[in-house]
């Protein structure tokens, strides 16, 4: 039995490839693992707030020295928390923003990279604390970040990596959708390939 996580934060909504992509994949994958169950996080359409004060300390405080702002606030990330600890396989669906991701997805991240929670420091190095996990990260961009004089660029595709790391998401499959913003026909293959590798992934998890 497996459970899957699905996170998509495209402001495209619909029109979203690596809303789709990512869609087909946790969908997949959820009818073809036996017992499996599939829980979906749409942050496009469910917006979480940017973290403030009230999140910041209240997370910091024990439940019962919180305020009411604070109480709300952590309550929101302890439920992002608690989706992502009870996942198998999470699967992410991100479109490059101005070199990043999206402010929908940053807001995510911020929730969940908790210190004490999701990952501690030890002997003076940081140790994740969300293990034993598959992700497979679905991401697009206007460009082609894998090779040529974009790839010094890709914050997004080394940002999430690197924070998902942190926190003890080391398994990481990326699947690519490059060089959107080329015209149609450059589009229409970068899509196909994408396609192509999320068979191929299906297949092994077979």
């Amino acid at each position: 039995m497996s459970n899957i996580l699905l996170i998509t934060s495209s402001p495209r909504g619909a029109e979203s490839q690596t809303s789709r992509l990512a869609a087909d994949l946790a969908h997949k994958l959820n009818k073809q693992l036996a017992g499996s169950t599939l829980t979906i996080r749409d942050l496009y359409a469910q917006s979480l707030p940017h973290i403030d004060a009230a999140y910041v300390q209240g997370r910091m405080l024990p439940a019962d020295g919180r305020d009411a702002g604070q109480s709300v606030a952590v309550a929101q990330a302890e439920t992002l928390v608690a989706e992502l600890q009870a996942a198998d396989i999470v699967v992410i669906g991100s479109a490059m923003i101005n070199f990043g991701p999206s402010t929908q997805l940053k807001a995510w991240v911020d929730h969940i990279t908790w210190p004490g929670v999701t990952f501690k420091y030890a002997d003076g190095k940081a140790e994740g604390l969300v293990t034993g996990k598959k992700v497979y990260l679905v991401t697009a961009s206007g460009a082609v970040f894998t090779e040529g004089p974009f790839a010094a660029f890709d914050f997004h595709s080394n940002y999430l990596k690197h924070t998902l790391g942190f926190i003890g998401l080391t398994d990481i499959e990326q699947i690519r959708v490059e060089g959107l913003g080329y015209g149609p026909a450059v589009a229409e293959v970068a899509i196909a390939n994408a396609e192509a590798v999320v068979e191929s992934v299906l297949a092994k998890a077979a």
